[in-house]
């Protein structure tokens, strides 16, 4: 089971939101808005993304590591190797 299943409904309506964002933004090009309001969508919905991305990192921590780490076995290793491996790509993103 995965750690976001009692969210999954507001994550799903996050991504809507943030695919509503990205549909705008494609409008907008294609309408030749100003460069620097673009801009301040895409900022938006990338904050947008990272919101979700943070949720579920916060899921996959509080649920996947730490059932993982009171099993105590191996597996606890790799969902801490997953955990950091994650943190480490939304923070070079």
């Amino acid at each position: 089971m995965t750690g976001y299943i009692n969210n999954k409904d507001a994550l799903l309506a996050r991504l809507r939101r943030v695919e509503g964002q990205v549909r705008g933004l494609q409008r907008m090009v294609d309408a030749d808005t100003y460069c620097i309001d673009v801009l301040t969508q895409v900022s938006a919905a990338t904050k947008a993304l990272q919101a979700v991305a943070l949720e579920l990192l916060q899921d996959h921590l509080s649920h996947c590591v730490a059932e993982a780490a009171a099993e105590g076995s191996e597996v606890a290793d790799a969902r801490v190797q997953e955990a950091s491996a994650a943190i480490a790509r939304l923070v070079r993103s």
